[in-house]
């Protein structure tokens, strides 16, 4: 009997010290001022579990709609402002224009995008939870793809969503569809 409880107290021992927390602290990620930072630019920012970005937009400017399919994306404006949104999985648009001080958050996985439609340039500094996020661009995604999406796969893709935003209530008609059937 007294064998199995030593047993027992070792493995506990034994296993209490192999357990660790994936995303452990071990240094401080300092992200550079016009680049992001990443375990592929900062190598001391290995086992962190975060990566910061900052992106600076002139007017006009557009960050066209990704996903960041790791981590949620959290961004915080430093000037001016950004229309910033995300579409949720029930095909419904949160966007915000995001002030200088404000703090805009993106779920993970969701398509995102951010513009500047002031006449000032803006930037943001961007905070992940991952110490490399993974971005994927949609409209890159689709068309330079190699080998290329067949054609009429996206022609059949887009008449699918035209259609389901026609007998849809809750999303308006574009004014190019009206009156077509």
């Amino acid at each position: 009997m007294s064998s199995v409880f030593r047993y027992l107290i070792v493995s506990a021992l034994i296993s209490g010290s192999a357990a660790y927390d994936p995303d452990m602290l071990q240094d401080i990620c300092v992200a550079s001022p016009s680049s992001g930072a990443n375990v592929e630019k900062i190598p001391g920012s290995t086992n962190l579990g975060a990566s910061m970005a900052r992106i600076d937009y002139a007017p006009g400017g557009l960050n066209p709609p990704h996903t960041t399919h790791r981590p949620p994306k959290s961004c915080s404006c430093l000037r001016a402002s950004l229309m910033s949104g995300f579409i949720t999985t029930a095909n419904e648009l949160i966007s915000k224009t995001v002030k200088k001080g404000e703090v805009f958050m993106f779920p993970r996985g969701l398509v995102h995008y951010q513009k500047n439609n002031g006449d000032k340039a803006a930037s943001v500094v961007a905070a992940f939870n991952s110490q490399l996020p993974g971005t994927q661009s949609i409209a890159a995604t689709l068309f330079t793809a190699s080998p290329e999406v067949l054609e009429n796969v996206l022609r059949h893709s887009n008449r699918v969503l035209r259609r389901s935003t026609r007998s849809s209530p809750s999303l308006p008609l574009r004014r190019s569809e009206e009156g077509k059937s």
